[in-house]
């Protein structure tokens, strides 16, 4: 077996152990013995469950993947018998790591029942792809800015402006760190990317036009300078389908959680 390849496969197998998804594999002294280490058997369905791991990631199944999972099972089982013969099993710091690490495979398992047993429909998947659209709306906008602290500060910045100093360089004191070098310049964006104060006098300006008067925002005081609109170009359903399924699955499943949360007894 190559070398290399051998070494990448027990680097992810060594890896996908604290994540593969083996609650469904039958108890440990259950089914054909996979390999014995020093008189002790070890599953088939431990290895299985690395395996299907490793597929769910995208590794085929080869004699070359089977012959990493046995040595990787033999290491772990080795190094686990010389840990439990030196009696570390029963300190109490392991034990909580382990029971850490039980719960966690609990609860992935879980949480994929959970959701494999509500599925989001098509038509969730429609609603919100249109909701989307909607709060997007069908422009973006190329804005510059410059962030101050005070109200005085962006009124004497105007005033600068007026008399024909350039939005650029004016926008070389703004404390705004990311767009400061760039001339105050916040690339395309939509609406919904900016606080409402911002978003609301960007939206009153003409093209070429900066605030007239400072625009006051949690983040301190700006003036506005659009640059430029055009049409704004959304990826369509099909092309966005798949990421809001994940989407509102993750926060379906987050709201469950939240339930259970408010449910539960806690002291």
């Amino acid at each position: 077996m190559n070398r290399t390849l051998r070494h990448t496969l027990l680097a992810a197998l060594s890896v996908s152990l604290f994540a593969a998804p083996a609650l469904a594999a039958k108890k440990d002294g259950e089914g054909t013995a996979f390999v014995t280490v020093n008189g002790k058997a070890i599953p088939k369905n431990r290895a299985d469950a690395l395996i299907n791991g490793q597929a769910a990631q995208g590794q085929p199944d080869s004699p070359e993947l089977r012959n990493a999972v046995k040595e990787e099972l033999v290491r772990r089982e080795i190094l686990t018998q010389e840990a439990t013969r030196k009696g570390l099993d029963k300190n109490s710091e392991v034990q909580a790591q382990v029971e850490l690490s039980r719960q966690g495979v609990l609860i992935g398992a879980y949480l994929r029942n959970y959701a494999q047993s509500h599925p989001i429909g098509d038509d969730q998947i429609r609603a919100e792809y249109e909701s989307l659209k909607a709060k997007l709306g069908s422009k973006e906008y190329k804005t510059r800015h410059i962030l101050v602290d005070t109200a005085d500060e962006a009124t004497a910045l105007i005033e600068k402006l007026n008399k024909g100093e350039k939005f650029e360089e004016l926008a070389k004191q703004s404390k705004d760190p990311g767009s400061k070098e760039r001339g105050g310049d916040l690339g395309w964006a939509t609406p919904t990317s900016f606080v409402k104060p911002f978003s609301d006098a960007m939206l009153k300006l003409e093209k070429g036009k900066y605030t007239t008067v400072p625009v006051k925002s949690d983040f301190g005081w700006h003036v506005i300078q659009l640059d430029d609109t055009r049409e704004l170009k959304l990826p369509t359903f099909d092309e966005a389908k798949g990421q809001i399924a994940q989407q509102l699955q993750q926060r379906m499943i987050q709201k469950h959680v939240e339930d259970l949360r408010a449910k539960a007894k806690v002291e």
